[in-house]
């Protein structure tokens, strides 16, 4: 039996979120949400709850089925399998959603140094790269790292129409094809994409390469738990059974339309109080621990591209929108923090917390007469890193500044797995409750059909002219 088959480990993984500090009992009215302003939004959420679970039903909102379907996982073990012999290195083509997922994971759930580690102590596994930007000083360098013969790419890309993915995976196509010869090239490309649509999976499917399904109606920023995030994360030994088993226990825990009783509803109608009402226009999330510094980044995207919206579903212009912030403890309470005590109220902060780091590390007691090394002495930096987090978190709060803690157990990938359906669905929810759409992107799309003008694509002639009118600059405001 896995662990995560265990009901008693299970148990003893579930996260925890405490909100205290963002409630009026600890802030008081001014800064503090109330439970009579939580209780307001119960009608709502459950007309929310309703639309989900029908969506459920017809499935329209994959992020939610996925980590139950049991059919991809065997999969992806069977490609690697085929793979793990030869494969010294693996690199992911995307950007966006098709990037930040697999890079997170692998950050939280791998070791700090995957990549200096010798293969024996990787257990036979690839070296992990993801090219998610089209810098050419960047990419080049990466490509200097590679041996192309010991090299597996992953194409990822939804639509098959990114510009900045399809454009290494032109180069890398080319670089294949000269190193290795053409008979090569299928051996060396993996995609991920549409499972019908776009031009990567035409390619994929004319030229026979090995490829690996984005469900249709999910988007990339809610794709970490398909095969955009789990092939990565299995291809360098992570658990991905474990990850959706974690998904599975969340999702478990978000059945029910209390709002008291839902993590996911619970956490949305915080986040939506402290952006409409508290006027708390970002959010910062501040991870107490190294390896989550990546889902801090993930996050991100997920709040801002799904949040950010123009017009309400109903046409009505809101500029509507909380910008995420990442922050690292204790390492940004020595850069960040002064702004965040003394500078403007409009922050709300998402701490999280390590309660059992993966090891124990000691402080010696080697001064015990000099006051300020003597204190140390005895305690651990485990203890001291949990200590600073609550010491900030306290000091936030005397200054009327409101925060929410989540606690992980352990960071494994039962846990990572809960965290990252917790936001995905906390995200849905808080979307709806302000009125806007957050599952789509057209902010995005504008800046994608502009790059298409602006470098000849046909069909886009228009907004190329467009374009080149707002970018006719004058010499006198350059200096």
């Amino acid at each position: 039996m896995k662990r995560w088959q265990d009901m008693s480990w299970t148990q003893e993984m579930r996260i925890q979120i405490d909100a205290n500090l963002m409630m009026t009992p600890a802030l008081g009215e001014k800064e503090g949400i109330s439970e009579e302003e939580i209780e307001k939004l119960q009608p709502v959420i459950q007309t929310i709850h309703g639309q989900i679970e029908e969506e459920k039903a017809q499935e329209r909102l994959p992020f939610l089925t996925i980590p139950f379907d049991g059919s991809l996982t065997p999969k992806i073990k069977k490609f690697i399998q085929g793979t793990k012999p030869w494969v010294e290195n693996f690199v992911v083509l995307g950007i966006g959603g098709s990037a930040l997922g697999a890079k997170a994971l692998n950050k939280a759930l791998s070791h700090p140094h995957y990549n200096l580690l010798s293969k024996t102590m990787r257990k036979g596994f690839p070296r992990h790269f993801v090219a998610d930007n089209v810098d050419p000083d960047g990419f080049k360098a990466l490509l200097d790292l590679l041996e192309v013969r010991k090299t597996l790419f992953n194409v990822i890309s939804k639509s098959g129409g990114t510009a900045e993915t399809m454009s290494q995976f032109l180069i890398i196509r080319d670089l294949i094809k000269k190193k290795l010869g053409n008979r090569k090239e299928k051996d060396h490309l993996v995609i991920t994409t549409d499972p019908v649509q776009g031009v990567l999976r035409k390619i994929a499917e004319e030229e026979q390469f090995k490829s690996f399904e984005i469900p249709s109606l999910l988007g990339g920023r809610f794709s970490v738990l398909s095969a955009v995030g789990l092939l990565p994360a299995a291809i360098c030994g992570i658990d991905i059974e474990e990850l959706q088993a974690g998904a599975r226990e969340m999702a478990g825990r978000c059945l029910k339309p209390s709002i008291w009783e839902n993590p996911a509803y619970w956490c949305a109608c915080l986040s939506f109080l402290s952006y409409k009402q508290m006027k708390k226009n970002i959010r910062v999330i501040m991870p107490y621990g190294d390896a989550l510094r990546g889902m801090g980044e993930w996050f991100c995207q997920l709040w801002a591209e799904s949040l950010g919206k123009r017009y309400t579903v109903k046409g009505r212009e809101v500029w509507n929108g909380q910008t995420p912030v990442t922050a690292l403890g204790a390492t940004d309470q020595h850069s960040q923090l002064q702004l965040y005590m003394e500078g403007p109220g409009d922050k709300v902060f998402s701490f999280i917390r390590i309660r059992n780091y993966a090891g124990l590390i000691p402080l010696p007691k080697l001064y015990p007469k000099v006051e300020e090394l003597a204190y140390l002495g005895g305690h651990s930096l485990n203890r001291l890193i949990q200590t600073e987090m609550e010491a900030t978190r306290l000091a936030l709060a005397r200054n009327g500044r409101p925060s929410l803690t989540i606690t992980l157990p352990k960071i494994n990938p039962f846990t990572i797995g809960q965290l990252i359906l917790l936001w995905e669905l906390e995200t849905l929810v808080c979307g709806r409750l302000m009125g806007i759409n957050p599952l789509n992107q057209p902010g995005v799309e504008e800046g994608k059909i502009l790059t298409y003008a602006l470098l000849g694509r046909k069909g886009f002639e228009k907004e190329g002219k467009d374009g080149e009118s707002l970018s006719k600059d004058n010499k006198k405001y350059i200096q």
